[in-house]
């Protein structure tokens, strides 16, 4: 049975095939016309709405440029990664973790939750389909989405796209003067899995974000000499505050009080627990870690023993980098190191913009106009899942919304249609 969206447009789309035959475009290119959404990005988001569309028949296809599911997680993170926050803040809709799965799970184990996830939800991605473009023809009323396979060329014709690719699409690499002279081992953070190749090495970390404090501990387990680089201001907070999660705490906080409370609250509870880390280099900056959450996306460190391998000395706090040059770096206040290898822990970023063509729901960042929670919802059936700077509960939130909304007009249009077929079959009998 066809979506009845596509009968409204039947004529339009063999208008366009037609024309695409007589310029010869679809020699090489096979035409699939999707009964239902495209969803691009088989990470935790592409799944959490695909298990929302398969809870209410709604048929849809994934894409994914890798060739498997979440490839974050399994292709560019170190092997000591555990999920920052409790198990019941990380957990996808509809499925809980596994009862015997520790609080804070490791990479692995969520790894094998997600595979069980798209299996109980019949989610079968297509692999190694790189989405090129996706447009809105306006002249059908439908989405043009073109991958590259490694037989070639493929065109989905869709009534709705999902763009489920995320905030860490890509990584970022800074333009570092004089890195391209530096003799020694570079790497971004995805590519790190172990300090073991490092052990007795002396290795510039920069980046104080989560992955930058966990990589520098990881390396201080390995016998590396880490150096980190604090360009700026950053919030750090214990992970558990009287054997709570603090974020945990803070959410049953806010239920209660103003967020700006909420911060003084945790600031103070941080100060008395880890003590003044201006003394070792570290600021904070002057807006709470929720507001900077909420407002910029900044999320703050949440240690698990890096500070202490800090306050003894075996991690080096470094300010800014001005230069780099065969076997060292030289820093902003001066400074030279001599270093074999740097870590980039720089971050990543929407790679939106360079395939979507649209106007309206992202910005030139790659990321929605609208803050949350408004930002899942553009215009001409086009949605946004895992962009709301709030983790895996954030993207659960925004896939529900997505999917009951496609749930809704789908299912009201088949059963239209199916109520008009059984009134053509009435009167043909």
């Amino acid at each position: 049975m066809h979506c009845p969206c596509y009968n409204n447009n039947l004529d339009h789309c063999q208008t366009m095939v037609y024309q695409a035959l007589e310029h010869e475009e679809l020699f090489s290119r096979r035409c699939i016309l999707v009964n239902g959404p495209v969803i691009v990005g088989a990470g935790p988001s592409g799944l959490a709405v695909g298990a929302g569309l398969h809870q209410q028949g709604v048929p849809f296809v994934i894409l994914d440029r890798a060739d498997c599911i979440a490839s974050l997680w399994q292709n560019n993170t170190y092997d000591r990664l555990k999920l920052h926050l409790p198990k019941q803040f990380c957990q996808l809709p509809y499925l809980p973790f596994p009862p015997n799965f520790p609080e804070y799970p490791t990479k692995y184990q969520f790894i094998e939750y997600l595979e069980s996830y798209a299996k109980k939800f019949e989610i079968s991605p297509r692999f190694s389909e790189s989405v090129q473009s996706a447009k809105y023809d306006e002249s059908c009323g439908l989405w043009r989405v073109w991958t590259v396979t490694g037989n070639g060329e493929v065109e989905y014709i869709c009534r709705w796209l999902v763009v489920a690719t995320g905030e860490n699409a890509e990584k970022v690499v800074p333009d570092f003067e004089g890195l391209g002279k530096f003799e020694g081992t570079v790497m971004h953070a995805c590519d790190y899995r172990s300090g073991e190749a490092f052990e007795g090495k002396r290795v510039l970390v920069v980046g104080c974000g989560n992955s930058g404090m966990e990589v520098s501990l990881d390396l201080c387990h390995h016998n590396a000499f880490p150096s980190m680089v604090v360009r700026s201001s950053v919030h750090i907070l214990p992970r558990e505050i009287g054997g709570k999660s603090t974020f945990e705490l803070a959410t049953a906080l806010m239920k209660w009080l103003p967020l700006k409370m909420v911060d003084k609250i945790l600031l103070v509870l941080a100060r008395c627990i880890l003590g003044n880390l201006e003394r070792y280099g570290i600021k904070r900056p002057s807006k709470g870690p929720l507001h900077l959450k909420n407002t910029k996306g900044k999320t703050p460190v949440l240690d698990i023993g890096a500070l202490q391998k800090i306050k003894s000395g075996k991690i080096q706090i470094v300010p800014g980098i001005k230069k780099f040059s065969s076997g060292r770096v030289e820093l902003v206040n001066g400074e030279n190191l001599e270093i074999d290898s740097v870590i980039l822990a720089t971050g990543y970023r929407s790679n939106v913009p360079s395939w979507l063509k649209e106007d309206g729901l992202f910005s030139k960042e790659g990321m929605p106009v609208r803050p949350f929670p408004e930002g899942w919802k553009g215009k001409a059936g086009v949605y946004a899942v895992g962009f709301t700077g709030r983790g895996l509960s954030g993207a659960s939130f925004d896939a529900i919304r997505v999917a009951q909304d496609i749930g809704k007009i789908w299912n009201q249009e088949t059963k239209q249609t199916n109520h008009y077929a059984s009134f053509l079959r009435s009167k043909m009998q």
